[in-house]
This record gives structure tokens, sequence and C-alpha cells, in this order.
């Protein structure tokens, strides 16, 4: 991400299966605005990885936000629940990010497609590295799910809140595994 204009000042924390969750968010253009979405991993939960960010963020929120983490909360228990992007702070993300971004929030629900395809798709045939990675910077996971782009071997890749999480919400959207691990889809989307 680039450096951000506005300090966050304001945090709105959440709970889910997978653990504690933490939305930092800040008024940008007189409107609450998601600067980053942390979901909890193995050895390392969100509330942590918030305090780590942005040590002088305030617990806080707001009815958008309050909307927000529940979807978010909703969306992890498997509901299928579809974020908009207006929330979010896309600006921050580089140039490249945010086409990066905007393809991987518009792959469906149960749908899976590759971080090569997701390259291919952008344009830049061999940029698949480049895909993985700012998919590994993505600011607004479950809102921008990149836990729908996995290798093109069908192994997961990586996730923030760890290849378990992202094989359980794999599972919950429909998407099967064979015996070895891997990703079972018939049509990959791009």
């Amino acid at each position: 991400m680039k450096k951000e204009l506005g300090a966050v000042t304001e945090v709105r924390m959440g709970r889910s299966r997978f653990g504690p969750i933490a939305v930092a968010w800040s008024v940008h253009r007189s409107r609450p605005r998601v600067v980053r979405v942390f979901l909890s991993e193995p050895g390392m939960p969100a509330d942590r990885k918030t305090n780590k960010a942005y040590p002088d963020a305030t617990l806080a929120s707001c009815s958008e936000l309050d909307r927000l983490t529940r979807h978010i909360e909703a969306f992890l228990d498997g509901e299928d629940i579809r974020f908009g992007l207006g929330i979010v702070r896309l600006d921050l993300c580089s140039p490249l990010q945010q086409r990066v971004l905007r393809a991987e929030h518009a792959i469906p629900r149960g749908r899976l497609s590759t971080y090569g395809r997701l390259a291919r798709h952008l344009g830049v045939p061999k940029g698949a590295r480049a895909v993985g990675n700012c998919l590994a910077r993505n600011p607004f996971p479950i809102v921008i799910p990149c836990h729908r782009a996995i290798r093109s071997n069908g192994t997961l890749g990586g996730f923030q809140g760890g290849t378990a999480m992202k094989r359980a919400l794999l599972e919950m959207e429909g998407i099967r595994f064979d015996r070895s691990g891997r990703a079972v889809a018939a049509d990959l989307f791009y």
C-alpha cells in the first residue's frame, strides 16, 4: 500500500469462528472509509495485528462500519454476502494493485481463478508473481475475496488468515479438494 494520507484513528472489532477481526478506518471526504481489514491467523490474532499497525487508534464505530463488520462476520459464517467497494480506500493502493483487487473482487462466490489467469486477464501475461504479491498485500480481505485465487497447480497459495481459513472459506463456497489438498475446479474464472 502507498503511504496513507490520513492516519487511522478508529478501529471496529468483530468476532468470527476464526477469531477476532478488526476493521481500521478513518473519515475521508466526510465519509467513513476502511483502510485495512485484519483477520486472525494462527499465533497472531487480529487485535494484535491492529495494535501493531495502528498503536494510537481507538475503538469506535458508526452505522456503516457496524453494518460492514456484521457482513464480514456473516460471510465468515458461510453466508453469501457480496461487498461493494465504495467503503474501502482503494486509492491508497498502487495502480497495479487496484487493478488486481478489482479483478479479484469480480470473481463470484464458488469460483476460482489462478494468479496467472488474473495476470493474463489484466494484460500482464508473465505477471503471476506480481498478482500474487498484490493479493498477499490485499488490505481488504473478505471485502475483496482474495481467497478465490490459487496457484495454477491447484494448491492454495497464501492467505492473510492462514491456509486453513482459506480452505475453509472455499469449502463453504462449494469448492472441493482432492486427496492431495489441491482445489478441484473444472471451470476457472478468467
